[in-house]
């Protein structure tokens, strides 16, 4: 019999203990280890943050959908690895020893490193489904008083599709309301161009998101770096090709919301072979850690170098479609290891990606995420917007039943189906 831990249930964590149930023998045993007991659908955030939806209907509770596929569930946070022991000790003093750990932790989300950023200081974040439900509540005060708003995405984030999702949606809001005229807004980025999004841009997404900044009249700086933040004010340096600061701006604002940095948790941080010094997991193609093979690692918690030099640091970011091929390829693995073979599965890697606007939206799909790509396709429209509504829909409905099918391949496909793309995802 093997023990076999994963440690997170967000996305990563939930479809790989799904997947992992299918390819496990059945004297093997899972548990499931996480500080949240409940599981938010990240990408209903934006929505979350405008009062489109409500907190109750993005979520799932975990314990019973585990519970009828036979998988056991700790609902308590980590508070170290020692992976030489193979242990996975817990907060309440308990631990749990392992023959196989699959880290899915997500990241931790780095707020401290700029002053007076984030829900603690003076900006709001939807990286959390308890961030956005503070910025919904901060945006309601804010429509009794219009002002100036800053959006966009911090150096070294690598989470840029949510940041121009967010501004879109709340731009959308602002009409309704019938306010945006007495709302300048500024998306502020450390993308060195419109529509890089950590890849390098996907098809014409430079051209499709410039395009749309400029018809929302919604004015953007790039190859920016925050450098701290006061009630009411941003200062933000432009950073010229060389590194060295071209102009520092002062920007007056009534409401903002910045995606921060990322990083490892800190349970995780600082064991030497088993993380990179930002506290990202190092795995090799098959998810494996080299030092440790008993780890394996998916989601946002892998370490992927960034696409290249950039003047502002540029993450690279971890998709739904490409953490989804990352599980698959996990636990087809670990099934391999328990029945003597070799792990020989590998994650595709590609991107599928609906990025809802508020009434319209981008769509792209990157095979692979990262180029050289065999497919680089982008498009626009009000398609997209009403595609995003169906991929929420179908998404949680196939969560909640606990079933273990390639969820965002899935939905893609069914939300997609129009014919060249959906050529395009199954080519």
């Amino acid at each position: 019999m093997a023990e076999i831990v994963i440690m997170g249930a967000g996305l990563g964590g939930v479809i790989m203990a799904y997947e992992m149930k299918d390819q496990m023998r059945p004297e093997d045993r899972l548990t499931v280890v996480t500080r949240d007991p409940i599981y938010h659908f990240v990408p209903s955030n934006p929505w979350v943050a405008v009062g489109w939806r409500t907190r109750e209907s993005v979520e799932i509770d975990l314990a019973p959908t585990f519970s009828r596929r036979g998988i056991n569930f700790k609902p308590i946070p980590v508070s170290g690895v020692d992976p030489e022991a193979k242990r996975v000790d817990l907060e309440d003093g308990s631990s749990l020893n392992y023959d196989y750990l699959v880290i899915a932790t997500g990241p931790e989300l780095a707020f401290d490193e700029i002053e007076g950023f984030g829900p603690q200081g003076f900006t709001e974040s939807i990286c959390h489904i308890e961030h956005a439900e503070k910025a919904q509540v901060d945006f309601e005060e804010f429509c009794k008083k219009p002002g100036p708003i800053i959006t966009g995405a911090v150096q070294g984030a690598s989470c840029y599709g949510p940041a121009y999702e967010f501004t879109f949606i709340l731009e959308t809001e602002l009409r309704r309301r019938k306010i945006r005229d007495r709302v300048p807004m500024t998306f502020v980025t450390s993308e060195p161009y419109i529509g890089h999004i950590g890849l390098d841009g996907v098809g014409d997404t430079k051209g499709l998101l410039e395009s749309e900044l400029r018809e929302k009249h919604i004015k953007w700086m790039t190859s920016s770096r925050v450098k701290c933040v006061e009630s009411g004010k941003m200062t933000v340096e432009e950073i010229a090709e060389d590194g060295s600061i071209k102009k520092t701006h002062e920007l007056p604002f009534a409401y903002s919301m910045m995606i921060p940095a990322f990083r490892g948790i800190k349970p995780l941080r600082g064991i030497d072979g088993l993380v990179n010094p930002r506290g990202f997991v190092i795995v090799d193609k098959h998810q494996q850690n080299p030092k440790y093979p008993e780890v394996f690692a998916v989601g946002v918690c892998v370490a992927i170098p960034p696409m290249g030099p950039t003047p502002v640091p540029c993450g690279v970011p971890k998709t739904g479609f490409m953490i989804e091929s990352m599980v698959t390829a996990t636990a087809r693995n670990i099934g391999e290891i328990l029945r003597g073979r070799t792990p020989r599965f590998q994650g595709t890697w590609n991107a599928v990606c609906l990025a809802d606007f508020g009434d319209t939206g981008v769509a792209f799909v990157a095979q692979p995420q990262i180029p050289p790509r065999n497919v680089n396709w982008s498009a626009s429209g009000r398609w997209v917007h009403a595609a995003k509504i169906g991929f929420e829909k179908y998404f949680l409905r196939k969560m909640r039943k606990g079933e273990s099918e390639p969820f965002y391949e899935s939905a893609a496909l069914n939300m997609l189906g129009i014919g060249k793309l959906k050529n395009i995802i199954q080519d």
